[in-house]
């Protein structure tokens, strides 16, 4: 059977099919779900390369264990889970940000693209743990309640790494705001 043949397909009717060894629905899940999940892990490591590898990585996972998923509706929340523990051991592995506090923003220019790039390095200087809390509320929409059971954190420890790191993220960013709003769109 050819991907193709799945495009316009339920996603749990594709996890079903997954489930029982189907590849090519499997390669339609990925193709679905691939830029979603790399985004999510280029926001946690703030490192393209890196966020490649960890994807694959999670896929690779998903494909292998995918017939333990006993819900197939629950398809993205699973893939999200395997997708944060990837970052998480790798980031326990090998912690990248250790002089993450030492990085500086740079680029000045004021367009999209730039402030993107500011954002990501303001969130590199935070720690593992308040990066992954603001990126899972500001980023993928989650509840402090949802971010504590998902990463198996206390609700006082999430709100509180999503408080200090909002904190941070202002200070480093208090320039934009300073800045006049012509500047800001050009």
């Amino acid at each position: 059977m050819q991907p193709d043949l799945y495009s316009g397909s339920a996603e749990a009717l594709l996890v079903g099919l997954a489930r029982k060894g189907d590849r090519s629905a499997f390669a339609e899940l990925l193709r679905r779900r691939q830029a979603w999940i790399r985004n999510l892990l280029l926001r946690c490591c703030n490192n393209p390369a890196l966020a490649d590898d960890l994807a694959q990585q999670v896929f690779l996972q998903a494909w292998r264990t995918i017939h333990q998923l006993r819900h197939s509706g629950r398809f993205a929340a699973w893939l999200k889970r395997l997708a944060i523990n990837t970052w998480l051991q790798q980031a326990r592995k090998n912690d990248p940000l250790d002089h993450a506090a030492d990085i500086e923003l740079q680029g000045g220019g004021s367009d999209s693209a730039s402030i993107a790039m500011d954002l990501d390095r303001a969130l590199a200087t935070l720690k593992d743990r308040a990066r992954l809390c603001i990126v899972l509320s500001y980023h993928e929409g989650m509840t402090h309640d949802e971010i504590a059971e998902f990463t198996g954190m206390s609700l006082g420890t999430v709100k509180s790494h999503i408080r200090r790191g909002t904190q941070r993220l202002q200070s480093t960013l208090a320039a934009y705001q300073d800045m006049p709003t012509e500047e800001k769109s050009s």
